[in-house]
């Protein structure tokens, strides 16, 4: 259970969880690890959901207040389409979703799981009705990816994670830049995960996508720990420069969420707290989030006590 005596960035939602297997409106093992989006006066969700089979499709859930009262689609609003997309032979999964303005459509960052390893495909839409599959734009292993609203120099910048097979590489967070959100370059490591007894040490990855504030790009990612119990996901945070994001300004020492309620520490994968993306209302950050791979939560908190806390 949280420890009171300090107050916490984030608070859960007390309907946790929000949305869960029973939800969705055919049959399913599990839902988790959704995008968001505001479509109009609607928060829109695109769930990770899984079949029965084990493979992974995305599913849109629609409601007026963010929070209750899910429209779900009654079928998978993105199916995975190995017969003209090979790569998505065993399923799509986690979703990031960034809204660009000047093109006027989203952009989804999705992990295709391959023969040979997950990598990172796009697609776009206007309405989350039809899509357009751009296909892979990374090689495996490669995932946890979201594209910046804007251009930086005339180019598009994506946060992703690649996976060395060189033993003892780690997993780090890379930026990479695309005149055409197709064709990516110039690939350097951006955030690394430290070493040793770190909460983050080995292995960190790109939660929802950032978000622009008025003192930095503003990042959350996940850290995983290897314990004697199995691995543990926490969250961090992290601010890049508003011109330049391959620029980390500053990085939070401690984790700032973590695995503590029940539908967080059992599940599919246990001890698991894993947003794909956040809103922002005013000064009220929304943060939706899987737990355990076995469901979705929402937690809260102000978007100037986060700023406070990492800059302070």
């Amino acid at each position: 259970m949280p420890d009171h005596r300090f107050k916490e960035l984030f608070t859960r939602h007390a309907g946790n969880p929000i949305i869960q297997s029973t939800d969705i409106p055919y049959r399913v093992n599990s839902v988790f690890n959704a995008g968001a989006t505001t479509v109009g006066n609607e928060t829109l969700l695109l769930l990770r959901v899984e079949d029965r089979r084990g493979i992974s499709h995305l599913t849109a859930a629609r409601s007026k207040d963010g929070i209750s009262n899910w429209v779900i689609d009654s079928k998978p609003t993105l199916p995975s389409s190995p017969e003209t997309h090979p790569e998505e032979l065993w399923g799509i999964e986690d979703p990031r979703i960034t809204y660009v303005e000047e093109e006027g459509f989203w952009v989804i960052l999705y992990t295709a799981y391959s023969e040979v390893g997950p990598l990172v495909s796009l697609a776009t839409t206007r309405d989350f009705e039809k899509f357009d599959r751009k296909g892979g734009v990374m090689l495996p292993d490669d995932k946890d990816a979201a594209l910046f609203p804007v251009r930086f120099g005339g180019r598009w910048a994506m946060l992703h994670r690649p996976v060395s097979s060189f033993s003892g590489a780690g997993a780090h967070i890379w930026i990479s830049y695309s005149p055409d959100m197709y064709h990516w370059g110039e690939h350097r490591v951006l955030m690394r995960a430290r070493q040793g007894g770190w909460w983050d040490a080995g292995k960190i990855g790109l939660s929802p996508p950032p978000i622009l504030t008025k003192k930095g790009w503003l990042v959350l990612y996940h850290g995983v720990k290897m314990t004697g119990s199995g691995c543990i996901y926490r969250l961090g945070l992290a601010l890049l420069d508003l011109k330049n994001p391959a620029k980390v300004l500053c990085r939070g020492d401690e984790w700032v969420f973590a695995p503590e309620e029940p539908y967080e520490v059992s599940g599919d994968v246990d001890k698991v707290v894993f947003p794909c993306g956040w809103l922002v209302r005013g000064d009220e950050v929304r943060l939706y989030y899987g737990g355990a791979d076995k469901c979705i939560a929402l937690a809260t908190a102000s978007l100037s006590d986060i700023l406070g806390w990492l800059t302070g």
